[in-house]
């Protein structure tokens, strides 16, 4: 099977989750978003599919074979990605979901959730250039002097320059607190920026002739912890044109998406790199957290993004091997029925995990037309479609490998290659054990409750099968517990009840999908797989989201 057919077939999945879970007509309906008509949407997904075949797809082995490196003079990109990433420029794909008044096409954020999931499909590690920049996009149209938002932003929508995200540091980890990278300013309203950061995907490439770094720091005297910290903009080539003191100290040697550098980047090696700041001082916090709830979906997106490939591959490959026979004939695998069981699991869950982000995404679009009801939805929809959509994505990349049985263990396939890339899914951008974290101990308060009751009653207004609906109670129950359990309780029960009121969105969605007038019977057994199958595996989890909290807690330390 070609790749193009495959992604023309994704295209229609799209259209159709786009149409049935997210219902952009009515996001269309709004002013702001009335350029998204059909046609516009059909063009734009039939399009970036037939762009990521041709341009980004072919580049997919040769990244994952031969991958960045890095050198005295900056990290280099693996032959072909330079010209292929001009030709994205060129297509003004970055400019999807961009306002039209920093040069975009005004297009909601779910259509853009779209086109990254195609360039992702087609080269996962590649994808990750634009998905960061939108990041940067985001910080500074909420955040941004005007100034800034008309110095950056229209290069940042067309992708002619990159945007990193500069948080993480050697001795902080995921205790952004910790941090201690200084900004003294400079007396002419810029600051002097100096520190190590380190796990900034794409901090150095030769793609693009700048990159624009924001970066977490703290000025002189700032309050200890998170209340200290502020953002900061730093340009690897400063707007005059002379290079800014940023260098690039290494990059990682990883288990997998080699084509995405991984850097270690240093501040102000020579006490020269200037930056300016985003928003007020101390405001750190605040902006970094708008990076990061879109880099949340956006990761969640990857997790659909490598179930999607790893779908395509592995059907393709079952219906192609020939194995064994079938009433006295030699048959392809795909006729056996433990291979369609995988296949049929895959298929069904990167529908769930599409179905889950796209919902999420389309949120923010909601949000954006100034509902306050998708806002708090999108607060407690985003760690769900973060954590359970990458959680899916490995599952399937997993199960893609065990399709091709010994030849999926090889290299030469390619179904190793989805595996080792989607492993980091769970870990950045807040690992999936904070994203339960935070579901227990924020998102069920919000509104005192409020905005998960109002989830689990549109629920259960729709859910039908009957696993879906004593899946939903579950899930009421144990959610009204844990809002009133003390932290030990609600952290032990965090990761099986995040899973568990995951797959009953998931149920909740796949089971509209299945009651469209256009499902084709694809969908409608996908749908009824999932429904059958894999939501009472969920149910099988209430044991865990109830139990006490003590054996977590009853060995020392030193036990494990």
């Amino acid at each position: 099977m070609s790749f193009a057919p495959a992604l023309s077939s994704a295209a229609a999945d799209q259209r159709f989750v786009l149409d049935h879970v997210v219902r952009l007509d009515e996001i269309a309906a709004a002013g702001r978003f009335a350029a998204a008509s059909p046609d516009v949407i059909e063009a734009v997904l039939d399009g970036i599919a037939q762009f990521a075949h041709g341009e980004w797809a072919p580049l997919a082995k040769v990244g994952d074979t031969v991958g960045a490196t890095w050198t005295p003079e900056g990290v280099r990109m693996p032959q072909g990605f330079a010209d292929a990433y001009r030709a994205y420029v060129e297509g003004g794909w970055g400019t999807i979901g961009v306002e039209e008044e920093w040069g975009g096409q005004g297009l909601p954020f779910v259509v853009q959730a779209a086109v990254l999931e195609t360039l992702g499909t087609a080269n996962m590690a590649f994808a990750l250039a634009p998905t960061l920049t939108v990041g940067a996009i985001e910080a500074l149209a909420h955040h941004g002097s005007p100034e800034q938002q008309a110095t950056y932003l229209p290069k940042l929508a067309t992708g002619e320059w990159t945007g990193t995200m500069n948080l993480t540091e050697p001795q902080a980890g995921s205790d952004v607190g910790a941090l201690r990278s200084t900004a003294t300013p400079r007396g002419d309203g810029t600051f002097l920026i100096k520190g190590t950061k380190i796990f900034i995907s794409f901090g150095d490439h030769d793609l693009t002739d700048n990159i624009v770094h924001l970066v977490l720091a703290r000025t002189p005297d700032a309050p200890a912890g998170t209340r200290g910290i502020s953002l900061f903009l730093v340009p690897k080539v400063r707007l005059d044109g002379t290079p800014n003191d940023v260098r690039v100290v290494s990059i990682e040697h990883k288990m997998g998406l080699h084509a995405s550098p991984t850097c270690v980047l240093s501040f102000g090696d020579h006490d020269d790199c200037v930056g300016e700041l985003i928003g007020p001082e101390f405001g750190g916090m605040r902006a970094m957290f708008t990076m990061m709830n879109n880099a949340r979906l956006n990761v969640g997106l990857q997790g659909v993004q490598v179930a999607e490939g790893a779908t395509q591959k592995a059907a393709a490959y079952a219906r192609d091997r020939v194995q064994g026979a079938r009433e006295g004939k030699a048959a392809a695998i795909v006729e056996h029925a433990d291979v369609r069981r995988m296949l049929l699991r895959m298929k069904a869950q990167t529908m769930a995990a599409r179905a889950l982000v796209y919902y999420a995404c389309g949120q923010v679009d909601r949000a954006t037309l100034g509902d306050a009801r998708a806002r708090e939805r999108l607060e407690i929809m985003t760690p769900l479609a973060k954590a359970h959509a990458t959680d899916l994505g490995n599952e399937v990349a997993s199960l893609g490998v065990q399709v091709h049985g010994g030849m999926g263990y090889v290299e030469e396939t390619g179904a190793a290659q989805y595996f080792r890339d989607a492993r980091i899914t769970p870990i950045y951008e807040g690992t999936n054990g904070i994203q339960a974290a935070d579901l227990v101990g924020r998102k069920l308060a919000l509104s005192n409750g409020g905005a998960f009751a109002d989830l689990i009653a549109d629920m259960c207004a729709e859910a039908a099968h009957p696993a879906l609906v004593r899946l939903i109670d579950a899930c009421e129950g144990i959610g009204r517990r844990l809002q009133g359990a003390n932290a030990d309780d609600r952290q032990a029960a965090s990761y099986p009840f995040m899973t568990m009121l995951s797959v009953a969105a998931c149920g909740w969605l796949m089971e509209r999908q299945a009651r469209a007038g256009d499902a084709d019977a694809v969908k409608k057994t996908a749908a009824a797989f999932y429904l059958d199958q894999i939501v009472p595996e969920a149910l099988g989890l209430e044991a865990a989201a109830t139990a006490d909290a003590s054996v977590l807690y009853a060995l020392p330390a030193d036990a494990f």
